[in-house]
C-alpha cells in the first residue's frame, strides 16, 4: 500500500480540520485545552490553497495533512497534523520530506514550525534547530517552541 501526498481539494477542510483535533487529543489533552485550541485547528476551504495544504493519502483514507505558508524566502509550517491510528507509520516523515520539497520549489530558505511539545523530538530529528519560544495561539501563558528548518538549496 502506497501513500501519496496529494493538494487538499475544495471540501475537505472541515474534515482535516477534525483530524487536527482528533491528532492533538491524542497527546491526552483535556477537552478544555482542545476547546481552547480548536479555532487555531480549524481551516476553511477557501484557505487550503492559499496555505499550500497538502494531503497524506493511502488506498483513498487521508492520513494526515501540512500547510506551508507564507511568502518567499521565509515561510512557515502552520499545520502538520497525523491520524492517531496512522502515528508511528512514517507519514510524519512523509509530509515533512513534501513540505520541504515544496517549499524549496516555491523558492523559500527556511522556515519555522511552532512545535506543540509532544512534537518536539519529532522536529529535532528532521533537522529542525531550535530558535527560541513563542506565546501559544492558542492558550494564554503557555509557550512553544520554535524551529527553524533551512531548506536546502
Amino acid at each position: 500500500m502506497r501513500t501519496s501526498i496529494r493538494p487538499a481539494q475544495p471540501g475537505e477542510a472541515s474534515f482535516l480540520s477534525d483530524l487536527a483535533l482528533r491528532s492533538k487529543a491524542h497527546w491526552g489533552y483535556d477537552a478544555a485545552f482542545l476547546a481552547a485550541c480548536r479555532e487555531e485547528l480549524t481551516l476553511g476551504d477557501g484557505e487550503l490553497a492559499s496555505r499550500r495544504t497538502a494531503v497524506a493519502e493511502r488506498d483513498g483514507s487521508v492520513l494526515g495533512f501540512t500547510t506551508l505558508e507564507g511568502e518567499p524566502p521565509s515561510g512557515v509550517l502552520g499545520m502538520m497534523f497525523v491520524d492517531p491510528d496512522a502515528i508511528g507509520q512514517g507519514i510524519g516523515r512523509l509530509l515533512f520530506t513534501h513540505a520541504v520539497e515544496a517549499a524549496r520549489s516555491s523558492g523559500f530558505t527556511r522556515f519555522t514550525i511552532d512545535a506543540d511539545p509532544n512534537a518536539e523530538p519529532f522536529y529535532e530529528a528532521m533537522g529542525g534547530v531550535l530558535a527560541g519560544r513563542v506565546p501559544s495561539g492558542s492558550i494564554s501563558g503557555r509557550t512553544l517552541a520554535r524551529y527553524l528548518i533551512e531548506v536546502p538549496g
